[in-house]
């Protein structure tokens, strides 16, 4: 095993550009994953990282110690936990880092889709993503404006559920739209139609817009189902996430009858 003692270390460089910006991930086509749950999902999922980062602590935590054992092809690298801190946006770490590649999206086309535009708060988009996952979603689609869907703080959000997406990121939305072969949906104070009035079987995409401003107009005029989600409560909107996964599990509630 490797250990990495210096911040002038060539390949601790690297690393550090990856937690700085999306740009550096993704013109390196590679993100972190920190802790144990995210990396285990990730091999759950039949996949192997490109490297794995640990500190002293990870040595005698037996957790880490079984994933290690699934990872014999995987090279391992102790950092000093100064360095491995630095790498790390956890309050207290779990004492474990795995650098993996960005997932080679599938092009097929969508039958149960989200389309998010500027979902800023990666907290709100990792969720959104989770719901994605658990729902049975085949397609997510990111305006330019979200927040990055792999940055560290969306990957802990989401619980490992990016692993179970095809997430498009960089996407002109209204193409999206216009070329989607089913009925588009989004939730609107003025809708006429309730969401659980609406037929979500056959092919089906939800559009959900950013936190503040919602959807832009141009967007909803694309929708071909307006519906709102009866509130008989004392507020008058929710947060996107949780409007995201009422419109996705009432499409799931529907299509198991």
């Amino acid at each position: 095993m490797k250990h990495i003692q210096s911040r002038d270390n060539p390949f601790y460089k690297e690393l550090v550009k990856l937690t700085s910006s999306s740009r550096n991930r993704n013109t390196a086509g590679l993100t972190l994953l920190d802790g144990a749950h995210l990396l285990k999902a990730y091999l759950d999922a039949g996949n192997v990282p490109r490297h794995v980062l640990l500190n002293s602590a990870a040595l005698q935590d037996d957790e880490i110690d079984a994933l290690l054992i699934r990872l014999a092809s995987a090279p391992i690298t102790q950092l000093d936990d100064k360095l491995f801190a630095q790498l790390s946006e956890l309050k207290t770490t779990t004492g474990i880092l795995a650098l993996i590649d960005l997932p080679q999206v599938q092009r097929e086309p969508p039958r149960f889709a989200l389309l998010l535009e500027a979902i800023q708060d990666p907290g709100n988009l990792g969720s959104i993503l989770r719901s994605a996952a658990a729902a049975g979603c085949d397609a997510v689609f990111l305006s330019a404006a979200c927040a990055d869907a792999w940055s560290p703080r969306v990957l802990r959000a989401a619980m490992g559920g990016h692993f179970c997406l095809n997430i498009h990121a960089q996407q002109d939305l209204l193409n999206i739209a216009d070329n989607f072969p089913g009925k588009l949906l989004a939730t609107t104070l003025q809708a006429s139609s309730s969401l659980y009035e609406c037929n979500l079987n056959g092919n089906i995409a939800f559009m959900l817009g950013n936190e503040g401003a919602g959807l832009s107009g141009e967007l909803r005029a694309r929708a071909t189902h307006p519906v709102t989600i009866p509130m008989p409560g004392g507020v008058e909107s929710l947060n996107v996430a949780a409007a995201a996964a009422i419109c996705l599990f009432e499409a799931v509630r529907q299509r198991l009858i």
